[in-house]
């Protein structure tokens, strides 16, 4: 058996084509692999402008915060009327042109006609009332113990009530004439007054008086007052109505002659201050030169008619 004898060895490679290919290694590397990517943040960590939401929100805040210190530097704010201001500004007004209205003599004048009627009307609804109450007493001393439902006893319920017609006619003439200024003092229709309600009072007492009780009854001071308390009433009102309406009849309301008659007082003297207020509207132009007592007078603040007449007068003195 014949064997085969081993080749030779290749010759190792030298120390420049060792060189050689390593540097063609290292060109295929470099053109074979990629390039390395570069490293980035995410988008929402670095926006393109470099404004984060941190800086977005501050950036708000202090913008809000420069408005807010310009705004609370503004006054106008605080001088607008509230509400409840307007309302008190609007009461308090109001209060003060009805007491520039109760100072006018005419006001005072009409007041004191109402009030006078008001109270003329009250007393004579009260002293029909009164001799209403005692017509039960009158009837009893008419009928004398007659028989109920007899004609003595019917017809004396007629008493009292022609008495007390008789009687208002006389208080309400004087009372009618008083509110007119004209009083009534008449002695004989006094004594007509005073004859009616006493013949009342005494038929109402009679009955209850001590002497005129029926055997067996005994006397009782309350019952007497309760039935004479009707004519008590009715002379208490006759004798005090003419006294009221000759004290309304003297009130002094600063009118002479007749309450819608264009002249007044003599002794009015139109106060200084207002005669310089008057000229000051006139020079400014609020309030013409020839203007009269009543535009004067809402001028002024709703003085008195007889005070804007005064400054009137002394405002026509000055171009006199």
């Amino acid at each position: 058996m014949s064997t085969v004898a081993n080749p030779d060895p290749p010759p190792e490679p030298g120390p420049e084509e060792t060189a050689r290919a390593l540097a063609e290694l290292e060109l295929y590397a470099n053109h074979t692999s990629p390039a390395p990517r570069p490293a980035t943040l995410p988008a929402s960590a670095t926006p393109p402008d470099g404004v984060t939401k941190r800086v977005r929100k501050l950036r708000d805040e202090v913008a809000e915060a420069h408005l807010l210190a310009d705004l609370q530097g503004d006054d106008t704010p605080l001088m607008l009327d509230t509400p409840k201001v307007r309302k008190r500004r609007k009461a308090a007004q109001q209060a003060a042109r009805l007491h520039a209205l109760a100072q006018d003599p005419e006001m005072r004048a009409w007041q004191a006609a109402r009030m006078r009627r008001l109270l003329v009307a009250a007393a004579l609804v009260s002293l029909t009332l009164a001799l209403a109450w005692s017509t039960a007493g009158v009837q009893l001393f008419a009928a004398d113990g007659a028989a109920a439902w007899s004609p003595a006893w019917v017809f004396a319920w007629l008493v009292e009530p022609f008495l007390s017609l008789a009687l208002l006619v006389v208080v309400g003439a004087r009372a009618y004439l008083g509110t007119r200024g004209q009083p009534l003092n008449d002695r004989k229709l006094i004594r007509i007054e005073w004859l009616f309600l006493g013949l009342t009072l005494g038929m109402n007492a009679w009955p209850y008086l001590p002497w005129g009780l029926p055997d067996g009854t005994s006397f009782s001071f309350s019952r007497l007052v309760l039935h004479i308390l009707g004519p008590i009433v009715a002379v208490a009102i006759v004798t005090a109505l003419p006294i009221i309406l000759a004290a309304f009849s003297h009130l002094d309301h600063g009118l002479s002659g007749r309450a819608t008659g264009p002249t007044y007082r003599a002794n009015v003297v139109a106060p200084e201050a207002l005669v310089a207020r008057a000229r000051h509207l006139i020079t400014t132009g609020q309030l013409p030169a020839d203007a009269g007592a009543e535009k004067i007078r809402r001028a002024l603040g709703g003085c008195g008619t007889d005070t804007a007449r005064a400054v009137r007068d002394a405002l026509r003195s000055d171009t006199a």
